[in-house]
């Protein structure tokens, strides 16, 4: 492509609506254009680096045995009906009506569709395992769109559905595309790593989310100094080892204007660890859940949500907490006062003798309380687990945390749909089975901005050649001499000839702004033409990662430069 008949269009300044990198240089170097909150357009550099980051997962798909086909984007509201999903998915799902008011949604993802489509054509055990896999635009209404192609309501995604004749064979299938996700992130040149992840409202057994491994990545991942384990925060466990406490009989303590768990504590000279705190939550459904956690410890509202099957937990104001019959600052479960209420304990407080929690009364706490004797509850894991932990693989490594940015999804979804959709195929015996399924998901625009996030500097982009919009950029200085003018036709031909994915800059443009915007778009390989080394016959050659210059006689330029690509391309084979 010719630079100046490319629609290529880079800005100077930072952009004010950008907080990471990859965002502003995205914008900056002309890769796409806002056009309203979370919705973006591709331009031409943008849309060639989407298309061979598809075109990887295109081919990784393809060697593992999917079959691509294109479902529609707007679905009826009857299968998300049958799948109990309608009222359940969240505010995320965009809902639409035509003109003689039938509801359809606008897809954000499309377990439904493909279960409809499967259901329709596969009824024997003998036309299963199949895997079928597209690459479209979804929309997704979130609430806080930010980060460019990281969190945006439209957004391109790989989407793959299994469908397998018992949970053995879902088993292979997800396995299968464990192997090919590693293989195309390894592909696309990023550091990441696999982690267990909630299932969210996907649904599912199993899960793990692919994450860039980025100090600027939203997500926070737990991982194990020892061994592989390795968890999204939002399912991360851990083992504690909660110090002994000599059982206490059950006393109520005046705590004048003390109402706060640090407060408390420190007033009756007791560590927070044996405290607990009590957080009181809605559902979607308007029930109310008051959840108990130790002092210390924060609640991890995904765990929440998961131990009370809600799709979203909104914390009780003030006022909502009053009109429950409760005081704020003194909620405990001993002698709980709202039967309606459910209390759950994390399961920590199992393991710790004498608590200090609220008596229900304003100025008040009782010491000494203890889970199945003063109080019952239900007990689930519901805690953030915090550095330093054990792991709860090995045992015996520590947990830290590091960040990282999700690029892909993998779930096991097993009978959630087919049951609820009576999608059945007849088995070996002739008896109708409902299919085990799983569904795979990678953010195509999400994973070309987190290869920015993980590969660039103070001047720009630093692409991985896989990806880069780019192979080669040739840069002419000095447009007005006819011999670097030809040269540089040449050069340009030659390569193209050759199969080379070549931007030739022939603007007539200064030297800095050229060679500032070859560093901000960030091609591989750079081939700069200028008289100064032309005159000896050379010409520039330069790495844009390394920043490493050669000096190469320039009738060598295109074997010379054909050997730097393959190098590159080497270290991203599989």
């Amino acid at each position: 492509m010719r630079y100046s008949k490319g629609f290529i269009y880079t800005l100077k300044e930072e952009q004010k609506e950008a907080s990471i990198a990859s965002h502003n240089l995205l914008l900056r170097a002309g890769f796409i254009t806002k056009l309203a909150s979370g919705i973006y357009n591709y331009l031409p550099t943008g849309l060639r680096v989407i298309k061979k980051v598809s075109e990887i997962v295109r081919e990784e798909m393809n060697r593992a045995g999917a079959l691509e086909i294109l479902m529609a984007t707007v679905q009826p509201s009857k299968l998300w009906k049958e799948s109990k999903r309608w009222n359940d998915y969240g505010k995320e799902l965009l809902r639409i009506k035509d003109r003689k008011g039938n509801d359809f949604v606008f897809g954000p993802t499309h377990e439904e569709v493909v279960t409809d489509i499967v259901r329709k054509y596969i009824k024997s055990y003998k036309n299963l395992p199949v895997n079928l896999y597209q690459i479209q635009t979804k929309f997704r209404d979130e609430l806080r769109p930010r980060f460019g192609l990281m969190r945006g309501r439209e957004f391109i995604m790989k989407d793959a559905y299994s469908f397998d004749s018992d949970e053995e064979g879902m088993d292979v299938s997800y396995q299968k595309m464990r192997t090919a996700y590693y293989n195309i992130f390894k592909r696309c040149g990023l550091s990441f790593r696999s982690v267990e992840a909630d299932t969210g409202s996907i649904g599912g057994k199993d899960s793990e989310e692919f994450m860039v491994l980025s100090s600027t990545g939203e997500d926070e991942i737990v991982v194990c100094d020892s061994c592989e384990y390795s968890s999204n925060i939002e399912s991360a466990k851990s083992i504690t080892k909660n110090d002994y406490i000599a059982e206490e009989p059950l006393k109520k303590v005046a705590t004048p204007q003390k109402q706060t768990i640090k407060d408390v504590c420190e007033f009756l000279q007791k560590e927070e660890q044996f405290s607990a705190k009590a957080l009181l939550y809605k559902n979607e459904n308007n029930e109310v859940f008051c959840f108990l956690i130790q002092g210390d410890d924060e609640l991890n509202e995904i765990k929440a949500a998961r131990a009370t099957n809600s799709v979203e937990l909104t914390m009780l104001n003030d006022d909502e907490i009053e009109k429950a019959g409760l005081l704020k600052g003194y909620i405990g479960p001993v002698n709980f006062p709202n039967k309606d209420i459910k209390i759950i304990c994390d399961k920590r407080l199992e393991n710790i003798n004498s608590l200090v929690v609220g008596a229900n009364e304003k100025g008040y706490h009782f010491t000494g309380a203890k889970l199945h004797r003063d109080f019952e509850a239900e007990t689930k894991d519901l805690r953030v687990v915090k550095e330093f932990e054990f792991c709860p693989r090995c045992k015996n490594g520590k947990l830290k945390k590091i960040r990282g940015i999700e690029v892909g999804h993998i779930f096991k979804l097993g009978l959630k749909y087919s049951q609820s959709m009576k999608a059945s195929f007849l088995d070996k015996n002739g008896k109708a089975k409902p299919y085990f399924m799983g569904c795979y998901g990678i953010g195509i625009g999400r994973t070309a901005q987190a290869a920015i996030e993980q590969n660039h500097d103070d001047k720009g982009i630093v692409w991985p050649i896989s990806i880069a919009p780019f192979e080669i950029e040739i840069v002419s200085l000095d447009t007005r001499s006819d011999e670097i003018k030809k040269y540089c036709e040449e050069l340009y031909s030659d390569m193209l000839n050759k199969k080379l994915d070549v931007l030739y800059d022939d603007r007539d443009e200064r030297a800095g702004i050229k060679l500032n915007d070859m560093d901000l778009i960030g091609v591989p390989i750079r081939i700069v033409v200028g008289k100064r080394n032309f005159k000896d016959s050379k010409v520039e050659v330069s790495d844009r990662k390394t920043q490493e210059k050669y000096l190469i006689d320039k009738d060598d330029v295109v074997e010379y430069v054909s050997k730097i690509r393959d190098e590159l391309y080497k270290n991203l084979q599989i």
